[in-house]
């Protein structure tokens, strides 16, 4: 009797040490999950998706980048027409064989742009001829002669005076001079927009 009552209090200790060992083993499985588990649930947490209205500050950078863009393409560049006209040294009165006598004078013109480059502009052109005052502050005396208006805002007639080797617009026109005189030579811009550009020159009655 008292060896199966030995024997029976083995098993139950056993058994009480097994249930023990499995109990321990089972919490520290539990809590190792638990360690292992907040972590991820934190940084799931902070990787909440935006609401579908909200951008990110990149995505406003580039849309304000692409709005001032288009800004500025939309805004039309300034300084390319024209700003100034200038008779061209080529010009010249040929033909002046004296008082009544036809001549011719030849003028070359450019219609120069802020920053001095040559450019075509539909207008219209003015020219006049003044004589020319020796020894006086005011070199330009008593108009001599005024010709009819020149149009040159169709495509056609504004190709058809204009020169591109040179850059420049040519005119031929008739007048009466007497030779070996000096003449001063005036031509107006009368833009389609409004705007009136004026140069003048001293030109020599040749032969």
């Amino acid at each position: 009797m008292d060896l199966r009552f030995a024997i029976c209090d083995l098993r139950l200790s056993r058994s009480v040490s097994l249930a023990g060992f499995r109990t321990s083993n089972r919490t520290g499985v539990m809590a190792l999950a638990c360690s292992l588990l907040v972590p991820v649930l934190i940084a799931c947490g902070g990787c909440e998706a935006p609401p579908q209205g909200a951008k990110s500050a990149a995505q406003q950078t580039a849309g304000q980048g692409t709005q001032l863009g288009d800004q500025s393409s939309a805004t039309a560049p300034t300084g390319f027409g024209p700003a100034r006209i200038s008779i061209l040294p080529l010009s010249e009165i040929t033909g002046a064989a004296g008082i009544g006598q036809d001549a011719k004078l030849d003028v070359y013109v450019s219609l120069l742009d802020a920053f001095g480059s040559p450019v075509k502009a539909p207008c219209t052109m003015r020219f006049e001829l003044y004589e020319h005052v020796r020894r006086s502050a005011q070199t330009k005396g008593q108009r001599l002669m005024i010709w009819p208006d020149i149009d040159l805002t169709r495509p056609t007639d504004n190709h058809k005076f204009w020169r591109d080797f040179l850059r420049s617009y040519e005119f031929q026109l008739n007048l009466r001079v007497e030779r070996d005189r000096t003449y001063i030579l005036e031509a107006t811009y009368l833009g389609s927009d409004g705007r009136r550009l004026s140069g003048e020159c001293a030109i020599r009655a040749g032969q």
